[in-house]
């Protein structure tokens, strides 16, 4: 996947913007097949896992466009699949996120039970045990697809950001978080700018700490995965790429 371009709170876009906005992640290919509006008469989504980077991306451009146009299909939830999946799992995306609750990956992009590996912690913030969670699902479970989803509004972002206006101390586990974001606090600009800005500059900075690992990097470098950064604008349900 591909580096992208920031945004702050954006207003409810076009079908033709949302469609361009995506294509960004999955390249021009993937634009015509992929994040196309979800109608009442489409089949339900296909059992078969996705198995390229641009396919994921292709169904969680999808899964994201039903979502916020209130067409979820609510996948992978029948009783068949629940028996399905309690000897084998096969997710097709790694998805990283903040731990606010407004903000479950699964909703957000209209997936089911099986179909994503969600990892949380505040901020995105990358420790080993996130980082050793998100390894497992690429190098044990071959997904081709890890996105670092940012949001609109980040609580642990603010905090981080007035804590160092301020030189306040957090409670200790609250300042880890903050001393794991403060280093790309974007200080160029003032108030909520600062906080907009800042929540698309840890999401790249995760995303590049996650590429750099070598075991995942050897894989991007031959084509079977791809690590991504992305954003939730809460005011309009879309995700779009951070670049």
């Amino acid at each position: 996947m591909n580096d992208v371009a920031t945004s702050s709170q954006k207003p409810a876009a076009s079908p033709a913007r949302r469609t361009l906005l995506w294509a960004g992640l999955t390249g021009a290919a993937a634009l015509a097949a992929g994040a196309a509006p979800a109608t009442a008469a489409e089949p339900p989504l296909a059992r078969r896992r996705p198995t390229t980077p641009d396919e994921a991306l292709r169904v969680l451009a999808g899964g994201n466009e039903r979502w916020r146009t209130y067409r979820e299909r609510h996948p992978d939830e029948t009783p068949a699949i629940r028996r399905e999946l309690t000897t084998s799992q096969h997710p097709f995306a790694v998805v990283l996120g903040c731990v606010d609750s407004r903000v479950p990956p699964e909703l957000v992009f209209d997936q089911g039970l099986g179909d994503l590996l969600t990892v949380r912690s505040a901020g995105e913030v990358l420790d080993e045990a996130v980082l050793g969670s998100v390894a497992y699902g690429v190098l044990e479970l071959a997904i081709p697809l890890v996105v670092v989803l940012g949001h609109q509004s980040c609580g642990a972002v603010r905090a981080a950001v007035e804590a160092d206006l301020t030189g306040k101390h957090l409670p200790d586990h609250i300042q880890y978080l903050a001393d794991e974001i403060r280093p790309v606090i974007d200080r160029r600009v003032e108030g909520d700018a600062r906080i907009d800005a800042t929540i698309d500059a840890q999401v790249r900075r995760v995303r590049d700490r996650l590429a750099a690992q070598p075991d995942l990097a050897s894989r991007i470098t031959d084509g079977r995965l791809a690590v991504v950064g992305a954003r939730y604008e809460l005011s309009s349900q879309l995700v779009h790429r951070v670049a």
